[in-house]
């Protein structure tokens, strides 16, 4: 976990990067240094072990 000011790109391309790299289907980057965090905190990444995982 790791507080910041603002989500900046490197941080997208980051988790991206470890869901990659650890085979996870689904990451989520939270920001909480906003009034409303469902609406403009949060960040849900998916990639293709995702769409491999069975229904």
């Amino acid at each position: 976990m790791k507080a910041v000011q603002e989500i900046a790109p490197y941080f997208k391309a980051k988790i991206i990067n470890h869901m990659k790299l650890a085979e996870i289907p689904k990451g989520l980057l939270v920001n909480f240094n906003v009034v409303n965090i469902m609406k403009d905190g949060h960040f849900t990444f998916k990639n293709d072990f995702y769409d491999m995982l069975p229904d």
